[in-house]
């Protein structure tokens, strides 16, 4: 969540803003009394790094950090996503999130791994391959070494 500072014109204004990094550290304050986990990240620059596609899938652009001045968030306040190339532009990394699931109201508890990730395609169609019958077999040699064979000659070939 952004909040808004003494020095915006309109301070009551609440906002929703994503912050997308990478975790480049973990850090554990000790306070003898209780301890705090924190991270260390490289930020996206959210004005120019950040877009949504036609499809409406979040991209960001890793290869321009931002607020290094602010690298440090609280372990509680991050969520975990996962950054996946896109295949079309290689300096965009498409953001996918794992669907939220409620640990505290589980019954049984055998139902941890069931975890998943909701993607889409990126490629709209096949690559092309040589079709299996137009391929050349000529120098092929499927045979076990454990055991005596027995030769079959294909009649199509003769």
């Amino acid at each position: 969540m952004q909040i808004a500072s003494t020095n915006d014109q309109n301070p009551k204004v609440f906002g929703e803003l994503c912050f997308y990094g990478i975790i480049t550290e973990i850090w554990d304050l000790d306070y003898t009394m209780f301890r705090i986990p924190v991270f260390k990240c490289d930020w996206v620059d959210n004005k120019n790094d950040i877009k949504v596609d036609d499809l409406g899938f979040t991209l960001v652009d890793f290869s321009k950090i931002a607020h290094k001045s602010d690298p440090f968030i609280l372990a509680s306040q991050a969520k975990q996503v996962f950054y996946v190339q896109d295949q079309l532009d290689p300096r965009w990394s498409v953001v996918l999130s794992t669907p939220q699931k409620d640990f505290l109201d589980m019954e049984g508890g055998e139902d941890f791994v069931d975890n998943s990730i909701e993607h889409y395609p990126f490629i709209g169609a096949l690559p092309q391959i040589e079709a299996f019958d137009v391929m050349d077999d000529s120098d092929a040699t499927c045979m076990r070494g454990d055991c005596e064979g027995i030769w079959i000659e294909n009649k199509s070939s003769m």
